[in-house]
């Protein structure tokens, strides 16, 4: 039986105020209303960025832009929101776009089919007013090139270390890059930085050991847990640092990408 019409609701038209109405009775009124005028940056939308992206748009984000070169492919669906058997060869930006429109018409989305480098991270900012830049690529050089911009730049920015190989969601750590621990990714960006950008040293000067490591001031998260490696790499070199190397898991991947997606709201909030 058919319901009168006076009583079916009308999900034509969104009621933003209503979907968001949460933020506010959480942090305040005027809350989401001051999210959705800010702007957020996500490279990497992967096994963390993909969840980062979503946690944003269903907190009224009002300009998200999405940043990567990749596709969607069967081994993403153990961990990736935009995964699934019907998105399958798609554009992970193009789906991830897609699903935060469904979610949140009134953000306005920059589309980046790229991946980040040193040649077009400047573009990639320039193009809008500073915002909040969320690192979750897998590549020591993007991270670098990200880093590196974000220094000479107005953009608050957080870098997400690895999560492949990792079993414990609550071993989530976020710090200065200079604390960062049982992580290869964040250890081969530190010593880069270091050796090759003028970032302040750890360990001793002068003769004589530090009382205390210098901050870096770049904020991090990381999973404070040993690797777990693949059998099959008992016999052999570890094939990379990326989930495609490492084994991977749902409850990680999304735990570091809720919390990046939290950091980001914070700014937002504080201005």
């Amino acid at each position: 039986m058919s319901m009168p019409n006076s009583l079916l609701m009308d999900f034509t038209t969104p009621d933003l105020d209503r979907r968001f109405s949460g933020l506010d009775r959480l942090y305040g009124a005027g809350a989401w209303q001051s999210i959705s005028q800010h702007h957020v940056v996500v490279a990497g939308i992967g096994g963390v960025g993909s969840w980062c992206a979503e946690a944003l748009a269903r907190s009224g984000i009002g300009h998200l832009t999405l940043v990567d070169l990749d596709h969607i492919a069967e081994s993403n669906i153990n961990r990736q929101v935009h995964a699934l058997g019907s998105t399958l060869g798609a554009s992970k930006v193009a789906v991830m776009a897609a699903r935060v429109r469904d979610i949140n018409p009134a953000c306005q989305i920059t589309e980046v089919d790229d991946f980040v480098d040193a040649g077009n991270i400047q573009s990639i900012l320039a193009d809008h007013p500073p915002g909040v830049l969320i690192d979750c690529t897998d590549q020591v050089p993007a991270k670098i090139a990200m880093i590196l911009q974000a220094r000479t730049s107005a953009w608050p920015m957080l870098c997400c270390g690895g999560a492949g190989g990792k079993t414990d969601p609550l071993s989530l750590r976020a710090g200065d890059l200079s604390e960062a621990a049982h992580d290869a990714l964040l250890g081969r960006i530190r010593q880069t930085l270091r050796q090759q950008h003028g970032y302040p040293k750890g360990g001793a000067t002068g003769g004589k050991p530090r009382q205390r490591v210098p901050r870096m001031k770049v904020q991090c998260l990381w999973f404070e847990q040993p690797v777990r490696l693949p059998e099959a790499w008992t016999a052999a070199a570890p094939q990379g640092l990326s989930c495609a190397g490492y084994g991977s898991s749902v409850t990680v991947t999304a735990t570091m990408g809720l919390a990046a997606a939290n950091w980001a709201l914070e700014r937002c909030l504080a201005g």
